[in-house]
């Protein structure tokens, strides 16, 4: 009688892990996460750079969109991240939004001073908006880097071709 209980009880506690195990993997500390908004535009800018390179530049131009509306609500949901700032900016400048990209950028920059995408990034629109002095002030906080970034900003300001995006 006792074995039987013992045995009832032992399968009980079995069936009862496992229903919970199973019942928990699709929540969002295992299993299958959803992905932040954050993380889903920069799938779609990498995806919009691509479209660029191939001269589809209408499905670049909707990824682009696509991200700015998931970077403001992940801007929104966790406010001056200098990661999110910093796509933001290119987003928009990419959007042809000079003005808000930089103000997203200096926002960017007044939280992390030496954040290497800003700085390149913001670089390149000051260039576009043919203000190299102020190109040349990113390219020198970069200076000490040992990065792409500063090489890749460095042509651009030179008027060399960038084959980056």
């Amino acid at each position: 009688m006792i074995k039987k209980i013992f045995f009832t009880l032992l399968l009980s506690l079995a069936l009862t892990t496992n229903s919970y195990s199973a019942g928990s993997s699709d929540s969002s500390s295992g299993g299958t996460a959803t992905k932040s908004n954050y993380e889903k535009a920069v799938k779609l800018i990498k995806t919009a750079k691509k479209n660029e390179k191939k001269g589809k530049s209408d499905k670049a131009k909707s990824n682009y969109e696509k991200a700015f509306k998931l970077l403001i609500k992940s801007n929104n949901k966790k406010p001056n991240k200098p990661d999110t700032l910093n796509y933001l900016g290119f987003t928009s400048r990419k959007l042809g939004d000079f003005e808000n990209g930089e103000k997203y950028y200096l926002q960017g920059l007044a939280i992390s001073p030496y954040h290497i995408g800003i700085n390149e990034y913001l670089g390149e629109l000051y260039v576009a908006t043919n203000r190299h002095n102020l190109a040349i002030e990113r390219l020198e906080v970069l200076k000490g880097c040992d990065c792409k970034e500063y090489d890749d900003l460095k042509a651009i300001i030179a008027g060399e071709k960038v084959s980056k995006y």
